[in-house]
């Protein structure tokens, strides 16, 4: 059953639109209600307590006042794109002929809306109140939101000499009466609302009727006036402080003030701050079969249209008269219970420039310690990332390692002549994005490049259009996948020729190719060199270009139409094993579990014994413990300062477990409407790092939350341990922080080239510009614009449901730069339901901070942080890997953060993470004085052997049972050289006349040959004979196995023996 199915009445089936998230589902008809399960639940009111959770951040003592403040600028952006995305298609499926019903719950759409409603109105004093309380507390410190009764005389007077000398000037207001039509109100910008008139007096004598329609045409016939924002004018205005305080007020409410001055002509009866919420719900394919265009062309006719879609709700700052809410109801179609009043600023961008509005020494004790993403431990720096890919796969884990590995990458391959092609696909990128670069400068040096871009990412179809045509420009080969399926699969193929054959090096990713929400959402990336892996991207492109499914990748699973049977196969082994009484466990981590068919199974397993553990950041409809359905289901969620966005599939126990990484969330919209793509984790070093990261979450007592029966969560700090008076006994672990400062010492303890990127193509030498850790905006605290992002997206739809940021508000955080004054007027910039992919549609927005340079708000840390450097050299948590998963979640944290409270390992922890704070340049500086530099006519000769230590120091810096402290002395150094810049890499290097075809080997081989060739370097670069089995792999792969043509068996037959 589909996860938003609509179970049908009436006789037609529903028709639902293609491209809606909501409505482009699988319908059943049914002459009632369905039959609802105990173990299921709603899932918009579960978005909604997922929303509740991100507000929970606000009122927790151990998170910085500012980072509080940001957290309610969240919960308002987040809901926001709510009701733009899943109460927008609600209303649309109430007004729908047929009475549908969810299929989990049985609920109508009006029920649902009905309860959307109540929930949301029961929590907003609860947000006034929190609001209020850390104003209060930022007052305290000497940071002043000021409102209009609150400012002194001289501080009024200073605002009057402001409004009239830079806001008057530019201000537009509008006169709404008979003869003055009522304005097209824009999808969240704030308005004032006037009313500007006396009502006629009321006659004494009137039956109840005629007072009713007497007072409708008094409403119908009021005079209004509305102020819209001023363009172009900083949000905030800075005022004059006592001391060494800081004092704004918003820019609403200076004009508020004076309303009277710009409706002099009429007497002000009223004035209030308005907001005006419409439906997002696009159809991406409407009337597309009626006009001869292009898709791209198709795409922006049809944005145009998102700015007038109808009003779904109407919020105010205070309560409206009674009449000015009738008015405005009336002109904008909404009904008593859609509108608000919210008792806080109505746009809490300005919270995110706060920082660098009030300065460092002022905000430095309210804001999170800053938190750089480090260079992954597992690759040396300043060596050929193709190189040491070809010879040991890599995993990176954002944003505590840098997504600057894998940019590296394809710099390297643009400039490399051996590489014939580069195909990705490309979903949501950062405004400015030197990965796109990168790629754009392979095609301009002959490279076949081949990008598919998705056009219908919420919320930032204008971003990927923009790129489409760059890309286009500069002669790549750009593609748009399927009609009915958005494609969301995060895949990089590079084909490269060799003196063997063709080799092949693939990047599968949980997370978005977006550098900006890489430092805020926590995603993991595999590089692999693996052949078969290779075969099946190439297949993959060939698919989406010929826009076709197929279900014969050998190793990959591709929805729609193998991860979600691929799943279930293995949750009925787990069945099967559990019967037989065997160890059978299933582990996942997910954004969100929608999918009917899936929850149903999990049930199953459960009912047969298996022991489940879930970490579901957002949306969960399955709910664990129901006594005789889920009774061995556990869900846990980890809301911090950081997004929580990889997907993690593990069954199994022990040495059978099998570990698969996937783009896909447990959402009917992921597994049967998109193409995804789901990869299985087969090297030790990799599986250990992904398990290792597993333990850590499940193991955090600070953020951690579990689900209960009853369908609610509990409370924060519950796992921490305490006495019999409830007093903590511990400092509560916080996973997050954690792997933070294990990548600092991580990356410390590393090795390192000296030198600069210098990289051998056979006789070619090049330099590549070496990558600089680009400085955390928030280390210097000066004036920036608002920008859209933040940390915890709401995937809404599958598209992150982003948190407004830093700059402009979007749907769901494009990554769009807002571009607005430090302060500035906050722009709803789109983006933000698919968080990365989480929209607000479909779930919690995940991939929701687009681009914006929003720091990673993330839990504090510590003033004095403690680690043990042993263990975050490289263990991630192997303390308590292995630990039983039956012991209590305060045992786990203490296993996890043993040693903590050493006091020299926290002295030399402290100040390792102060050295890697400082700018990459002068670490590096720092670095080449240490290590010795050798000739340059000694370096070839070193290249493989460097390159071997360095990899085998690499791997003891990943997880694993014994901690590794590498010395810098052991890897090989590089001859040092003058560095030049990237553009002057490019310039030099020579290209070869024409571009090979990425098809065809090279002439002198066949193309089974080629890749027989492959997978025999590869398997001997891993030290295993050719054909050796591997026990992590499925049950008839081998790392150097030759491809086999698929056969008429299915799919998972083959793959599970069966």
């Amino acid at each position: 059953m589909a996860d938003n199915e609509i179970v049908k009445t009436d006789k037609a089936p529903y028709e639902g639109r293609v491209g809606s998230e909501v409505k482009d589902t699988k319908a059943v008809k049914a002459k009632g209600r369905p039959k609802t399960k105990s173990y299921m639940q709603n899932r918009e009111l579960s978005w909604l307590s997922f929303n509740e959770r991100v507000l929970d951040q606000s009122i927790d003592p151990n998170v910085p006042l500012l980072e509080r403040m940001k957290f309610i600028a969240i919960w308002r952006s987040n809901l926001q794109e709510f009701f733009m995305v899943r109460v927008g298609s609600l209303l649309d499926l109430e007004l729908a002929k047929e009475t549908v019903y969810d299929s989990k719950t049985g609920m109508t759409p009006a029920e649902q809306l009905e309860a959307v409603y109540a929930h949301v109105r029961e929590l907003t004093p609860q947000v006034s109140e929190d609001f209020r309380t850390v104003r209060h507390q930022l007052e305290a410190q000497g940071i002043h939101q000021l409102y209009p009764d609150e400012l002194t005389p001289k501080q009024h007077d200073q605002l009057m000499q402001y409004l009239k000398a830079n806001v008057m000037p530019l201000v537009s207001p509008q006169i709404v009466n008979a003869t003055h039509p009522f304005p097209h109100l824009e999808n969240g910008a704030l308005y004032i609302a006037v009313r500007l008139d006396d009502l006629p007096e009321e006659p004494a004598k009137m039956s109840k009727d005629r007072r009713k329609a007497y007072r409708a045409k008094a409403a119908e016939d009021v005079v209004m006036g509305i102020i819209p924002m001023p363009l172009n004018c900083p949000r905030t205005i800075k005022l004059d402080s006592e001391g060494d305080g800081y004092s704004f007020i918003l820019l609403e409410h200076a004009l508020e003030m004076v309303a009277d001055k710009i409706f002099s002509m009429y007497p002000v009866k009223h004035a209030n701050v308005i907001q005006v919420t419409r439906n997002a719900d696009l159809d991406t394919y409407e009337e597309s079969d009626e006009y001869d265009e292009d898709f791209r062309s198709h795409m922006k006719r049809i944005l145009k249209k998102r700015s007038r879609l109808a009003p779904v709700r109407l919020e105010s700052e205070r309560p409206l008269s009674t009449v000015t809410e009738r008015f405005l109801a009336k002109r904008l179609g909404l009904k008593r219970n859609q509108i608000y009043t919210v008792g806080l600023p109505l746009d809490m961008g300005y919270a995110f420039a706060l920082p660098g509005m009030v300065g460092k020494e002022l905000a430095g004790p309210f804001v999170d310690e800053p938190a750089s993403p480090q260079w992954p431990a597992e690759l040396v720096r300043g060596r050929s990332i193709i190189d040491q890919v070809l010879k040991k796969d890599v995993m990176l884990s954002y944003p505590y390692e840098t997504m600057d590995a894998f940019v590296h990458l394809l710099q390297e391959a643009a400039v490399d002549p051996d590489v014939l092609s580069i195909k990705i696909t490309l979903y949501r990128l950062a405004s400015q994005s030197r990965l796109a670069e990168a790629l754009i400068t392979a095609a301009e040096n002959g490279k076949e490049v081949t990008a598919l871009f998705e056009l219908r990412a919420r919320f930032d179809e204008s971003n990927n259009i923009e790129w489409s045509q760059r890309f286009e420009q500069a002669g790549c080969n750009i593609i748009y996948g399927f009609r009915d399926y958005k494609v969301h699969s995060k895949i990089c193929a590079i084909t490269r020729r060799s003196d063997k054959g063709l080799q092949f090096i693939t990047q599968l990713g949980t997370g978005n190719y977006n550098e900006k929400t890489a430092k805020l959402y926590t995603d993991l990336s595999m590089i692999t060199a693996d052949p078969e892996i290779g075969q099946d991207a190439a297949m993959f492109f060939r698919s989406m270009q010929l826009e076709s499914a197929t279900d014969t990748y050998q190793t990959l699973l591709v929805a729609p139409l193998m991860i979600k049977q691929g799943l279930c196969v293995m949750v009925d082994r787990e069945i099967e094993k559990a019967k037989a009484g065997l160890p059978a466990e299933i582990m996942m981590k997910t954004n969100s579990v929608t999918d009917k068919d899936v929850i149903e199974k999990l049930a199953e397993a459960s009912r047969a014994g298996v022991k489940i553990t879930m970490l579901v950041r957002g949306i969960s409809c399955l709910v664990p413990g129901v006594p005789g359905e889920t009774d061995n289901i556990r869900v846990v969620s980890v809301v911090g300062r950081l997004l929580e966005h990889s997907r993690i599939y593990m069954f199994g126990a022990g040495d059978d477990k099998k570990i698969y990484l996937s783009s896909a969330d447990l959402m009917t919209r992921n597994l049967d409407k998109r193409v995804e793509i789901a990869w299985p984790v087969n090297d030790p070093d990799l599986r250990a790092k992904v398990l290792g990261y597993f333990e850590t979450m499940l193991s955090d007592t600070a953020k951690l939350r579990e689900l209960k029966p009853d369908g609610t969560y509990t409370e924060l700090g519950r796992f921490v341990p305490k006495d019999a008076a409830g007093k903590p006994l511990a400092r509560p672990f916080d996973a997050q922080d954690y792997l933070i400062k294990e990548a600092y010492v991580a990356a410390e303890n590393a090795p390192r080239a000296a030198g600069p990127n210098l990289v051998m193509h056979g006789s070619l030498s090049t330099q590549i510009e070496a990558l600089v850790e680009e400085a955390q905006d928030d280390l210097v605290y000066e004036a920036k614009p608002e920008r859209k992002g933040h940390a915890i997206d709401l995937e809404m739809d599958a598209e992150p449901v982003r948190y407004e940021g830093k700059a402009a508000a979007g749907e769901g955080a494009s990554a769009e730069d807002a571009g607005a004054e430090a302060a500035g007027p906050v722009e709803k910039i789109p983006g933000a339901a698919d968080a990365e992919e989480g929209g607000a549609a479909d779930a919690p927005a995940e991939e929701a901070a687009r681009e914006e340079r929003v720091p990673a708000h993330a839990a504090p840390c510590d003033a004095e942080p403690v680690v043990r450097a042993s263990a975050l050299a490289g263990e991630s948590a192997g303390a308590h890997a292995k630990k039983d998963d039956s012991e209590p979640q305060a045992v786990r944290a203490e296993a996890c953060a043993d040693g903590l409270d050493d006091q020299a390992a926290s002295e030399l922890a402290i100040d390792q993470a102060e050295a890697a704070a400082e700018p990459a340049v002068a670490l590096a500086d720092s670095r080449e004085s240490e290590v010795p530099a050798v000739s340059p006519e000694a370096e070839p000769a070193a290249t493989d052997e460097s390159d071997s230590a360095a990899s085998a120091k690499a791997d003891e810096a990943e997880p694993a049972e014994k901690p590794a402290e590498p010395a810098a002395s052991e890897a090989a150094p590089v001859q040092e050289a003058a560095q030049p810049s990237a553009a002057q890499a490019y310039a030099t290097v020579p290209m070869p006349a024409a571009n090979p075809s990425s098809a065809e080997p090279r002439a002198s081989e066949p193309l089974n040959a080629s890749v027989a060739a492959s997978q025999s370097e590869y398997a001997a670069a891993r030290r295993e004979p050719l054909g050796a089995p591997a026990d992590d792999l499925p049950d008839h792969k081998a790392p150097g196995r030759p491809i086999e043509m698929p056969k008429k068996k299915g799919f998972f037959a083959r793959l599970f023996g069966r």
